[in-house]
């Protein structure tokens, strides 16, 4: 009653008195350890204590590393009165024990203190159970240490980590592993939640560079050393000598001590740890010498916390109350005491935003656990944080730096810029070798150096000081051997009834012989290591096998390897992975061919029909431009207009036998002639050599000009039995599959050829080209390939899916092929004794087309072009001069003619006067010329003497 009567009051100090009575008596009266919220008099809408809860494992690296980490922030925040001013913050503690049950009760226990957080757990396990208290009670829970990667997800909203996130630890882990070019691992994990989701993680990262687990070794929390010793023993039989190890840093020692006794830490071997390991030598006060030899060559990672005068100042006074807490005087600093430290102010500052905001501190009883005070577990004791959801908006919110960086929050609820150290574990302690961040990758330079600048993860831009891998190697090890468990290379040999010079059976020690066989048995030879193999024939002796189906086999780990002339198609790359080709291959089409009919018109054949159109036009304008410039000199180009046509065409036509009997008296004329004369040599030349290679060279013909005449034809087509042209014909040319006749060996191949698709044979034979080439020797040349080669592959060794031996294989059929030794070897098993023309030769690979010529004619062009240009300038020169005496022969003539039209006239009579000029011969030019500047001098001379003469006249005038 009294709430609506001071609504309806107008007295804003009556309103405030009523909000300040309301927010008083809605606070709980009892807090953590018997402290009340009791009003403070400065600021009297916030409570004097807030109570917050601490869950870990206190006798633990971690628990032990953090305690005093909890104590001085809390100390420190009190006595700070920049923050929650007189509001008292209390720590309520409380001991997980390592145990899941005992943590799950500690954690209730917990809450019953009404707290507005809680820090912890240090179990990712135990976050995932309690996630569930802290949703059903609306208490922000902050790991300082969990690190699962699961437990960012949507089903727990009131989670929220201070450190990182597993995943960013596991992409840092992949990143590596992909650095040193390995493509699979093996990881060694605790097989708990912290250990089960971190690993899922890593084969996510690793699976976006290409690599994988090949192998999972689960170690039971708490194992012994027998268990540990049988786990890694069947670990060593494996592929894979890359081992990343994923477990809590109590134990993890243990497996170290285990593979040292099984020698599993010397050279060859790769050991990446996570965190844990870092986290447990840090914690060893004095470092443990007789740990460090253990662990030399480990690469492992590290939370990576920046340099300040702050973190140097808090490691001097966590001393002083690691001191307080215990009296053990091993326990060393870890990054987790760090992480603990920022919590607590992380809630503090937290805190004092979300009291700025006007927010209050209230409790309330849980609805759903009403109905359990029968029970002797009081779970009615739980009350919920009705102001929880906004106090985790204020947390995730916060943006400051503290002393393991800078503490923000990014969408999915973790930090920003997470980054690791990695350290390389040597005798006298880890060793830097660089660092890891997702803005930049790896760099040897502070990652918080790099945040200005724009974010760069090229492969060229990663860099990592050297790494003393195991057994003091310096070189990164290839990371995989052959399995120790004494299984030698299964190698399906495809067991041939045709071509047998390629693989086949033999008696000797391998059981097998061939080209094939001889080039892996060299590759082989070539690896650093030693390959034990069984060679083991595929197929029945009879006919062919299907090499489909051989390739099943590998895919379906029958054999580990397929040696053979094996062709590398799309369809099979699906299954397995190839080699670097050894030896080109790719479909070809064989026909009968037959001589062809020697032409009548053979001689025309050497040049195309526009080339021969080209060079008779250039005889004729080379005859015209000769006209042109010889006209005004040369009495042997003038005359009636036919005479000049007849000697046009007869001296342009002559020069090709240059047997022209004009001669050329003009310079421009003789050089315009010069340069033509060394085109005809050149023309001359080439049809002399083309016609001769025409006559000369067989000319073979066969109605079957291709793979597309074959398409639309309806006739047979060979092709080898057990080959993948059959499917190629079939599913990617679409021929009928009735057309196709299946061939066993080289004598059905040259009988169904020679009898012809009439006779019951084939019209033609699509297969590949090495086996072409023998069967063409084979039938003394009376077959040849028509059309060009229609697919483009190679044969290669079929692997395993993801065999690191293939690649290893690959290199040394390059180096193979770089030293001339699969040269060697093809001239042992594939030399024929009738080396055979494989094509059908095309007569018009011999014609000559104006592609060949076009920069001589070019050349010709802009000679003709400026000798040209220099004659009309001259004569235009001369016309020039001339012109004032030719129009006064012919001004009265014309004016008498033309007086209706003066224009155009004139016009004409100035063309008339041009074309004599061009007309005139040179002599009588230059004669014109000199008279006319006679009759310039001579009036000019005239002009003098009458200036002269009536000068003498005025004067006398003037005297007289």
């Amino acid at each position: 009653m009294g709430f609506f009567v001071m609504m309806r009051c107008c007295d804003s100090m009556g309103l405030m008195l009523l909000l300040c009575v309301f927010g008083f008596s809605v606070l709980p009266t009892e807090g953590a350890g018997g402290e009340s919220f009791l009003k403070d008099s400065s600021f009297p809408s916030l409570p004097s204590s807030v109570n917050v809860g601490a869950l870990f494992t206190y006798d633990s690296f971690i628990g032990r590393a953090a305690k005093p980490a909890f104590v001085a922030a809390i100390e420190e925040v009190n006595a700070d009165q920049s923050i929650l001013r007189n509001t008292k913050l209390n720590i309520v503690f409380q001991d997980s024990d390592c145990s899941g049950f005992v943590g799950t009760m500690r954690a209730l226990q917990l809450m019953e203190n009404k707290v507005v957080a809680a820090i912890g757990p240090q179990s990712s396990g135990l976050g995932h159970i309690i996630s569930h208290v802290a949703n059903e009670l609306h208490v922000p829970l902050l790991s300082f240490a969990a690190t699962d990667p699961t437990l960012s997800s949507l089903q727990f909203p009131y989670f929220l980590r201070t450190t990182q996130n597993d995943n960013f630890q596991m992409k840092a882990i992949a990143d590596f592993v992909s650095y040193c070019r390995w493509r699979e691992v093996v990881a060694i994990f605790v097989d708990n939640e912290y250990g089960r989701n971190g690993v899922s993680a890593l084969g996510d990262a690793l699976a976006k560079k290409r690599a994988k687990i090949s192998y999972k070794a689960a170690i039971t929390p708490g194992a012994g050393n027998s268990s540990i010793s049988g786990l890694l023993a069947s670990v060593n039989l494996m592929e894979s000598r890359i081992f990343v190890v994923h477990v809590n840093p109590d134990s993890g020692l243990n497996i170290f001590s285990v593979a040292k006794s099984l020698g599993m830490m010397g050279s060859g071997y790769v050991w990446i740890t996570t965190d844990w390991l870092l986290t447990a030598l840090d914690s060893m006060e004095p470092l443990d010498t007789k740990a460090m030899d253990l662990l030399q060559g480990v690469v492992a990672f590290r939370h990576y916390t920046p340099e300040s005068e702050k973190k140097r100042q808090f490691k001097a006074r966590w001393k002083n109350f690691r001191s307080k807490e215990s009296s053990k005087s091993d326990d060393g600093f870890n990054s987790y005491a760090l992480y603990a430290y920022d919590s607590v102010w992380l809630v503090a500052r937290a805190l004092d935003v979300f009291f700025s905001q006007g927010n209050t501190v209230t409790f309330s009883s849980d609805p759903n656990l009403k109905n359990t005070n029968d029970s002797n577990i009081k779970l009615s004791a739980l009350d919920v944080f009705n102001e929880g959801e906004r106090f985790l908006q204020a947390i995730l919110e916060i943006n400051y730096t503290g002393l393991t960086g800078k503490i923000e929050f990014d969408s999915e609820k973790d930090r920003i810029n997470p980054a690791y150290d990695i350290l390389n574990m040597k005798s006298t302690g880890p060793q830097r070798v660089g660092y890891w961040s997702n803005h930049t990758g790896f760099s040897v330079v502070p990652p918080e150096t790099l945040y200005s600048k724009p974010s760069n993860t090229s492969a060229k831009n990663q860099r990592l000081n050297e790494i003393i891998w195991p057994g003091e190697v310096r070189k990164p090890p290839r990371g995989w051997v052959f399995p120790d468990n004494g299984k030698p290379l299964i190698i399906g040999v495809p067991n041939r009834v045709s071509y047998k010079y390629y693989a086949s059976k033999d008696n000797n020690s391998l059981g097998v012989k061939g080209y094939c066989i001889d080039i892996f048995e060299a590759a082989v030879q070539l690896l650093p290591y030693p390959v034990p193999r069984t060679y083991v024939l595929y197929g029945d002796g009879k006919r062919n096998p299907s090499y489909d189906n051989l390739i099943g086999e590998v895919n379906a780990n029958s054999f580990d390897v397929a040696v053979g002339d094996v062709t590398i198609i799309t369809n099979r790359t699906k299954f397995v992975d190839f080699t670097q080709p050894f030896m080109e291959s790719g479909l070809v089409v064989v026909a009968p061919v037959k001589g062809a009919k020697s032409s009548p018109w053979s001689f025309l054949k050497p040049f195309t029909i526009e080339m021969w159109a080209v060079t008779g036009g250039l005889f004729l304008f080379v005859g015209a431009v000769i006209w042109i410039l010889e006209h005004r000199f040369n009495e042997e180009f003038r005359g009636p207009p036919r005479r000049q046509i007849i000697t046009v065409f007869w001296f342009s036509f002559s020069t090709m036998f240059f047997s022209h009997r004009e001669n050329t008296v003009s310079t421009l004329g003789r050089f315009v002639l010069l340069i033509w004369l060394f085109v005809v040599l050149i023309i001359n030349s080439s049809y002399t050599a083309s016609l001769t290679s025409i006559l000369t060279v067989q000319q073979l013909t066969s109605r079957i000009e291709g793979m597309d005449s074959l398409i639309t034809s309806n006739e047979a087509i060979g092709v080898q039995d057990g080959s993948f042209a059959w499917k190629y014909l079939v599913n990617e040319l679409n021929i009928a599959p009735s057309r196709i006749m299946l061939l066993k060996d080289e004598v059905e191949y040259l009988s169904a050829l020679q009898r012809g698709p009439r006779g019951g044979g084939v019209a033609a034979i699509v297969d590949e080209l090495p086996y072409i080439k023998a069967l063409l020797s084979n039938s003394n040349c009376k077959f040849r390939t028509v059309g060009q080669e229609f697919t483009r592959t190679g044969w290669g060794f079929a692997f395993q899916r993801d065999s690191p031996l293939a690649v290893d294989m690959s290199t040394a059929i390059l180096q193979l092929s770089e030293k001339g030794k699969l040269e060697r070897i093809r001239k042992k098993w594939l030399t024929y004794d009738h080396e055979c023309t494989m094509q059908i030769s095309d007569t018009e690979n011999y014609q000559l087309s104006v592609q060949s010529f076009w920069g001589l004619f070019l050349i010709c062009g802009i000679v003709w072009f400026i000798a040209l240009a220099l004659f009309c300038w001259k004569v235009f020169w001369q016309y020039q001069r001339l012109r004032p005496e030719v129009s006064d022969e012919e001004r009265t003539s014309e004016e008498a003619g033309s007086s209706s039209r003066p224009g155009r006239s004139l016009r004409a009579a100035s063309f008339k006067d041009l074309i004599k000029v061009v007309d005139k011969r040179e002599a009588e030019m230059k004669e014109m010329l000199r008279e006319k500047s006679s009759k310039k001098l001579k009036a000019s001379q005239s002009s003098a003497e009458n200036s002269r003469s009536k000068h003498s006249e005025t004067s006398i005038e003037a005297v007289t």
